[in-house]
């Protein structure tokens, strides 16, 4: 069947992407976006997180993504919810496009083309096995632009284009290094051949000793190893059967996959598929070397588990290349049958995920989860300089929704469990103080007045914010009461000024 012209093409990629967000969802400050949203706004307003924006800007260090979206707020003159939810737009844009390109190569017929590219934008939030990753982030995230150049390089070296794969990983190191780490290793086993092992690997080598890792050499600490205990995907024997299942099953549908594209005529799709699987061989060995080892602690950071998130990301294309080909053809009422189930199951998963909030979280839209009405207020009701307290495990609390308070309310606020921890491990010289921030408020669901204004004395707390139903068996009855002066409240928490 003749191709589609490239203006078709065009949009039909650009209504997938609109339905992906629909599905999806989208969560701006929520999870991962507690570190890179208030980089961007600090970015902006550097008056902004005067008491805690090391606990952002120090990691960003290796990215060029909070200077890349700034500027774009700067030249633009756009509001900068408008654009971060544009960025998002066009990063799942290119990542399906990306998507296209590779299964035009793989599959010549162009149901199984749209069937890969449909498989992909149904399951993006599908969790990836023991790693606490989504196919891409229900926000806009570095790993997502990343992801986006790793797909655009992989088409380039079936192309054999050389200097595209080197500029597209190039662009994704700029974004996301760790990530770009496996894309650079994907390619390397597509593009090797004896003949060209020297070169690849020269390159492979420059880009190494071009990253930023004297910090991975620094010692350990107690206050670091509390940190790292947090994050269960450093540690292998924290994960489950079903995400070892996660681990092993990929390998053994890649080799089949192999196998289908040899009888098929698929050379493409063949050697993709083998080299995916001599990848993803490779890559578990070099986990299991950095995981197991207690003496390789500091590498833990690296998250090389998180080799799988390119694996799945293929695999899937690749699945429903071969679903389309062979079972979805051209009959409407099989692609019905097997997309609106997948996508309502998704759409589902979403609202169990978030089930307090809105499920886009559009531009100057009123957030019906009620933590983020409190964030607001505390944005425009506060001094900039104020910090604040939530306790170490507000973003776990019911109907929070795991979105981040620097995001939203734009204040400083002592160190979390939920995502601080995660960047105490990446910079080791922040750990101290993430542990004595969060041993300070431990205990946090027995406050009263004088413990928080033992916070205020320690650390210059000015506002605290606690929930009205309290854990607490002697507030089972009645609300809690802080003993504070509590200028705002709802039916779910109490902002309250600590004098």
């Amino acid at each position: 069947m003749k191709d589609h012209s490239a203006g078709k093409i065009l949009i039909i990629l650009f209504g997938l992407t609109l339905l992906a967000l629909l599905v999806h969802g989208y969560h701006p400050g929520a999870e991962d976006d507690g570190v890179y949203l208030p980089a961007i706004k600090h970015d902006l307003n550097p008056a902004l997180y005067p008491h805690d924006s090391d606990f952002f800007t120090l990691q960003l260090q290796a990215t060029v993504f909070d200077k890349l979206v700034a500027g774009t707020i700067r030249l633009s003159h756009l509001p900068l919810p408008v654009v971060v939810l544009g960025w998002h737009f066009l990063v799942i844009f290119l990542i399906l496009w990306g998507c296209w390109r590779i299964s035009c190569h793989c599959f010549p017929e162009w149901p199984a083309r749209w069937a890969a590219v449909c498989t992909v934008a149904a399951l993006l939030t599908i969790p990836v096995a023991g790693t606490a990753l989504y196919l891409v982030d229900q926000n806009l995230h570095p790993r997502a632009i990343a992801t986006a150049a790793i797909l655009a390089a992989i088409a380039a070296a079936i192309e054999r284009r050389y200097w595209l794969v080197a500029i597209f990983l190039a662009a994704a190191a700029a974004m996301h290094p760790i990530m770009a780490s496996f894309g650079i290793s994907y390619c390397i086993f597509l593009l090797w051949k004896p003949a060209h092992q020297p070169q690849i690997s020269r390159a492979a080598s420059v880009f190494v000793f071009a990253l930023p890792l004297s910090w991975i050499f620094e010692p350990t600490s107690p206050a670091w190893q509390q940190a790292a205990h947090t994050r269960d995907y450093f540690y292998l024997s924290a994960w489950h059967w079903y995400e070892w299942i996660g681990v092993f099953a990929p390998l053994l549908l890649l080799w089949w996959f192999s196998r289908l594209a040899q009888t098929g005529n698929l050379p493409a799709l063949a050697r993709l598929s083998s080299r995916l699987l001599l990848y993803g061989i490779f890559q578990l060995m070099v986990a299991l070397i950095i995981l197991l080892p207690p003496q390789f602690d500091r590498f833990k950071p690296f998250q090389p588990m998180r080799y799988l998130h390119l694996l799945y990301l293929l695999m899937f294309l690749f699945a429903g290349g071969l679903v389309g080909q062979r079972f979805l053809r051209t009959s409407w009422v099989r692609w019905a049958a097997l997309f609106v189930p997948l996508c309502a199951g998704m759409f589902l998963a979403q609202r169990a995920t978030y089930p307090a909030s809105n499920h886009i979280d559009w531009p100057g839209a009123t957030p019906r989860n009620q933590w983020l009405q409190a964030f607001l207020w505390v944005r425009h009701n506060t001094p900039q300089d104020s910090l604040f307290a939530l306790g170490p495990n507000y973003m776990h609390s019911p109907g929070e929704d795991a979105y981040s308070f620097r995001a939203w309310a734009e204040r400083s606020v002592l160190a979390d469990i939920g995502k601080d921890a995660s960047v105490a491990t990446q910079v080791p010289r922040l750990a101290p103080r993430w542990q004595q921030e969060i041993q300070a408020q431990t205990g946090w669901d027995n406050f009263q007045k004088s413990d928080f204004e033992g916070l205020r004395s320690r650390f210059g707390v000015t506002w605290v914010i606690v929930e009205r139903s309290h854990s607490n068996p002697a507030y089972a009855d009645a609300a809690y009461d802080p003993g504070l002066p509590c200028p705002y409240q709802n039916a779910t928490v109490k902002v309250c000024r600590v004098e």
